[in-house]
């Protein structure tokens, strides 16, 4: 176990070091269409969930001061299984580690993300809950990101569109292939009051979409 001190300073290397990694293998830019980069304001960044890699390029595309208070919500199941998993899920990244078996997880995951919002974090989610394997743009969005911002209705929710970044890691392949990708952040969004759950989420779900290029949605 290395010391806290040199803990953090290996975590920031590595972080360091995967922000590089990313440009180097995606040459990935931003394109802030709706909203401006702002430090100060506590956001929730939601995309769509095609590769491994999403968070992670999300997180690197966010200028500094922004991506230190900016914490991704990731699967326990994966992030705690190794040692080195943990050490860059928890150490690198700060996750907030949700346990995603709804058979067995004995903690309310909502809560967990609510605590992190609740330290002035901002976070980086995926509303359908999965993967994306199909010919579908998007899967149907799961309820926590209603619940998220009908419990915390201050904070600015971002579609926020990731391109390309599936090409770069296709499924079964350990070694990306070199790509552009850009990763669009649209106009902020929240419930409304008393917005019915099934309308916000298809609210939120065409603002994700119309980010797409191509976009069938106007």
């Amino acid at each position: 176990m290395f010391p806290t001190v040199l803990r953090v300073g290996l975590a920031r290397q590595v972080g360091a070091a995967i922000v590089l990694l990313a440009w180097l293998m995606t040459a990935v830019r931003a394109v802030w269409q709706g909203v401006p980069p702002d430090a100060d304001r506590q956001r929730v960044y939601f995309a769509n969930h095609g590769s491994n890699g999403d968070f992670v390029l999300i997180w690197s595309v966010l200028p500094p001061p922004m991506r230190r208070r900016t914490r991704p919500v990731a699967g326990a199941d994966y992030w705690l299984t190794t040692g080195l998993r943990r050490f860059v899920g928890c150490d690198v990244f700060d996750a907030v580690l949700v346990d995603r078996n709804t058979e067995t997880r004995t903690a309310d995951p909502m809560a967990a993300i609510l605590a992190a919002l609740d330290t002035g974090a901002s976070l980086i989610l995926f509303p359908e809950g999965t993967r994306n394997t199909t010919d579908e743009r998007l899967l149907p969005f799961k309820s926590g990101l209603y619940n998220l911002s009908v419990a915390r209705p201050e904070v600015d929710l971002i579609p926020t569109w990731i391109e390309n970044l599936n090409a770069v890691m296709p499924k079964g392949r350990s070694i990306p292939i070199p790509l552009l990708c850009t990763v669009t952040f649209g106009a902020p969004l929240r419930a409304e009051e008393n917005e019915d759950r099934h309308v916000f989420l298809a609210r939120a779900q065409a603002a994700l979409l119309a980010l797409a290029p191509e976009s069938p949605v106007s």
